[in-house]
C-alpha cells in the first residue's frame, strides 16, 4: 500500500483545512488508516483513525482533537480525509497518514506511512 498525503498549508488560527491521504495498492481497502502529527520538538502522536469500512468503519480520535477534527473515508476514491476546524497554533506540525492491518493505533503497529504534509497555524 502506498500513501500520499496532501492538503497542508499556512492558515490563520480559527481557520480550517482538509487533509487528504490517497491510498493505492491492491490491499488499500483492507487497511485501517490513521493520521498522526509531529509538532516541532515533540514526539509524533496519533490524532485520528478510520477503521476498515466492511468492518464498520469506526472512527477514533485523540482526546485533544475531539470536536475539531473529523476523519472520513471515501472508498470509491481510496482516500481518507482529515477535516480540521477551528485551527489553533498548537495544531502546527507535520501530519502523516499511516495504514495498518492491525487493531491498534500505536505508531509501532502501522504497516505503511506516507510522507507528511506541513500544517502551520499562525496566531
Amino acid at each position: 500500500v502506498q500513501l500520499q498525503a496532501c492538503g497542508g498549508g499556512l492558515v490563520q488560527a480559527g481557520g480550517s483545512l482538509r487533509l487528504s491521504c490517497a491510498a493505492s495498492g491492491g490491499a488499500s481497502s483492507s487497511v485501517s488508516v490513521g493520521w498522526f502529527r509531529q509538532a516541532p520538538g515533540k514526539e509524533r502522536e496519533f490524532v485520528a483513525g478510520a477503521g476498515i469500512s466492511w468492518r464498520g468503519g469506526s472512527t477514533y480520535y485523540a482526546d485533544s482533537v475531539k470536536g475539531r477534527f473529523t476523519i472520513s473515508r471515501d472508498n470509491a476514491k481510496n482516500t481518507v480525509y482529515l477535516q480540521i476546524d477551528n485551527l489553533k497554533p498548537e495544531d502546527t506540525g507535520v501530519y502523516y497518514c499511516a495504514a495498518t492491518y492491525r487493531s491498534s493505533w500505536s505508531e509501532a503497529m502501522m504497516d505503511y506511512w506516507g510522507k507528511g504534509t506541513l500544517v502551520t497555524v499562525s496566531s
